[in-house]
């Protein structure tokens, strides 16, 4: 039991560092977004942060396993160099004794990211796209300058006016685009103004006097004319798969039969099973000689990690996409890095067993 405080606690230190290191960029490349948004006056400076704040909430899940990763490989890592794992080798302090160690720590983590994902960040998703509808409804057009391009949000939308009426807040000869996959639509009007729905979750757009045209990679365009279109910000409606899929509950998503949503449902259901599993890997990722310092073995971890993200993004697009049915999924993926993880555990044992054999084999006249 001291041994295994003693190890946790060389884990929970860099843990707790690695940590704050990770949310702190994060929180910084996630803010320039939106700080971008609050120059060109789409923003309040309150909203910033409240996104901002929400954004960080919803890549703990993400952040959490990468920093137990890296700070399992770091402390071990520097009982390594300093020849700490030797001597509790020496006094048969075996490997798997090293896992069954650090496996509550792990499990522990992984119990955090699983309510994260499972139940807080739908949660930070519904409330980051209801501040941003809000914030588009109540859009302040005297903070807009005429003849420049605006981005709505982290929407796909966006929006160009050639002029401002700041008498009755309204933006003259607008353009307007909207892409949704291979869709693109497109709407140009003599005036349009911002609202929202009834529920203000999801902003509106009214255009006055215009042309709409409806573009698609299969068929032919669609054009026509209106007096009056209502039309509702894509990426807000509750309609929009990348509202659906981030921020529809974990019950929703579990019936639902669109490969978009299975692909959801199964990436949430996977972060809690990818933080054991690389709490685990980054076990034998560790093992350095004496002197080589405790950063030795980082490169190939960061690589490893980088191969196994991806892998992981690619089985979920492939699920997103149909080319992989909701069996096997995405839970293909976590047998590799599981066969490897067997492999390095069990590598030393084979090797000495092999090794054992190998000398018992020899005749007599052969050993020293």
């Amino acid at each position: 039991m001291i041994i295994n405080r003693y190890i946790n606690l060389e884990i929970l230190k860099p843990l707790a560092l690695i940590s704050l290191i990770l949310i702190a960029i994060f929180t910084s490349f996630s803010s320039a977004a939106y700080l971008a948004d609050a120059a060109h006056g789409l923003l309040t400076g309150a909203t910033v942060i409240k996104l901002t704040l929400l954004k960080t909430v919803i890549g703990l899940e993400a952040l959490l396993p990468t920093a137990l990763y890296l700070a399992i490989v770091v402390g071990l890592g520097r009982l390594y160099s300093d020849s700490e794992m030797t001597v509790l080798s020496a006094t048969g302090f075996s490997e798997l004794q090293l896992v069954k160690a650090i496996l509550p720590l792990a499990v522990v983590v992984a119990v955090i990211v699983g309510l994260l994902t499972l139940y807080i960040r739908p949660w930070a998703y519904q409330a980051s796209y209801r501040i941003q509808a809000r914030s588009l409804a109540q859009l302040d057009i005297n903070k807009l300058e005429a003849g420049r391009f605006y981005p709505l949000g982290q929407t796909k939308s966006v929006l160009f006016t050639a002029g401002i009426s700041r008498k009755n807040n309204r933006l003259e000869q607008v353009f307007f685009q909207d892409r949704q996959g291979e869709r693109s639509r497109v709407i140009r009007a003599r005036e349009a103004y911002f609202t929202a729905s009834a529920e203000e979750t999801v902003p509106v757009m009214i255009f006055v006097d215009g042309y709409a045209y409806d573009m698609d990679a299969d068929t032919a365009p669609l054009s026509l004319s209106f007096k009056i279109l209502k039309l509702s910000i894509s990426n807000f409606s509750s309609d929009g798969q990348g509202y659906k899929r981030k921020a529809v509950p974990l019950a929703r998503l579990r019936h639902s039969t669109h490969p978009g949503d299975i692909a959801e449902y199964q990436w949430r259901l996977s972060m809690p099973l990818i933080t054991i599993i690389l709490g685990l890997l980054a076990i034998p990722l560790s093992r350095s000689r004496p002197r080589q310092g405790r950063y030795a073995r980082l490169f190939a971890a960061l690589l490893i990690y980088a191969l196994y993200y991806n892998l992981a993004s690619l089985g979920r697009t492939w699920v997103d996409q149909g080319r992989v049915a909701a069996i096997p999924g995405i839970w293909w993926v976590h047998l590799i890095p599981l066969i490897i993880l067997v492999l390095m555990l069990s590598h030393p044992y084979l090797k000495h067993r092999w090794g054992t054999n190998k000398r018992a084999s020899l005749p007599a006249s052969a050993e020293p």
